[in-house]
């Protein structure tokens, strides 16, 4: 799917107040502007649009943050085509183009030229039951990371009383997450769809309900991915990706590409499927006397298990390991 052709390439840069954008015109310079990143702020880029005669236009912005979620949902719902790219690819396209000077209204430049060039595939926001479960597991994730924190603290801690506020704080984070759970299961039960898909994504060796949850929040729609290996680029686990990645001592880990989250929801389930999953520990073997590094196996298996997971929501169809195909890498 692409952009219409009269669609004018708009290149964004987006923080957490405001956002710079070059609107690159036929002669190919770019008509730059910036704006705050608030409601008022997109209602001033519209009228900055039309005030430009622009009836349309193909708004790209990267992937690195949530600051851009709110702008992208407003320009789609105005009827513009939305891309948000994987950073990795317009910083890429810049080296290639020889492209040197740092600054936001350069980087929306840029990004309006890597939008002409390469016309990226086009966003969807999400549903509302989506968005909706995405925000709810997300503030799950911080609550546990509260919780691990103040934990830590408290066993470090010597002062009786401030011991006690540590546990009071604990108490308290505790009970939000009992609610919080308990609320992740009402909305999963009020939409047939979402609870299929759990039930789906549950039938897989590793994956449990709050690791089921994470990831199609994180996924969002499956019918925006053309196939397994988009799914895959979207979570930063094709084969490129994580047998490159080096760290600076030698050993190999896991490049931080794509979504992260949906990353470490399957790093302990692909452990699983390691252990206890007999096609899989096959493949580990094959893997190993080839000579991949254990952290290159994880990854390899965490690249099997999206696709795993692309298979059972598309298909609708519940896990079977007996249909995994012996494959090398």
């Amino acid at each position: 799917m692409s952009a219409s052709p009269i669609a004018v390439p708009l290149g964004i840069d987006i923080s957490k107040v405001s956002f710079d954008v070059a609107l690159l015109q036929a002669s190919n310079r770019a008509k730059r502007a910036k704006f705050d990143n608030t409601a008022a702020g997109f209602e001033q880029l519209n009228e900055w649009l039309k005030a430009q005669d622009i009836e349309q236009v193909h708004a790209c912005m990267e992937a690195t943050n949530t600051y851009g979620h709110a702008l992208a949902r407003y320009l789609h719902h105005q009827g513009h085509p939305v891309s948000i790219v994987n950073p990795a690819r317009i910083k890429g396209y810049g080296k290639s183009q020889l492209s040197r000077t740092k600054n936001d209204a350069a980087d929306a430049s840029l990004i309006a030229r890597f939008c002409r060039d390469l016309k990226p595939t086009l966003w969807h926001p999400a549903p509302d039951e989506v968005a909706k479960l995405q925000m709810l597991t997300r503030r799950l994730e911080t609550l546990e990371q509260m919780m691990t924190q103040e934990k830590n603290r408290r066993e470090l801690c010597d002062d009786d009383e401030l011991r006690a506020d540590i546990d009071a704080h604990i108490e308290f984070l505790e009970a939000q997450e009992t609610s919080l759970k308990k609320r992740l299961q009402q909305h999963i039960q009020a939409h047939d769809r979402l609870a299929k898909q759990q039930a789906l994504l549950e039938s897989i060796t590793g994956i449990g309900t709050q690791t089921a949850l994470t990831v199609l929040g994180e996924i969002g729609s499956i019918e925006v991915f053309g196939s397994a290996r988009q799914l895959a680029a979207f979570a930063g686990l094709t084969p490129q990706e994580f047998q490159s990645g080096s760290s600076i001592n030698g050993k190999t880990r896991l490049c931080k590409i794509g979504n992260a989250r949906l990353r470490k929801a399957l790093y302990f389930p692909a452990l699983v499927m390691i252990r206890y999953c007999p096609e899989i520990q096959a493949f580990r073997q094959r893997l190993l006397a080839a000579g991949k590094q254990k952290m290159q196996v994880v990854g390899a298996v965490m690249h099997k298990l999206i696709r795993i997971i692309y298979g059972v929501l598309s298909s609708e169809e519940k896990f079977d390991s007996a249909k995994l195909v012996p494959q090398n890498t």
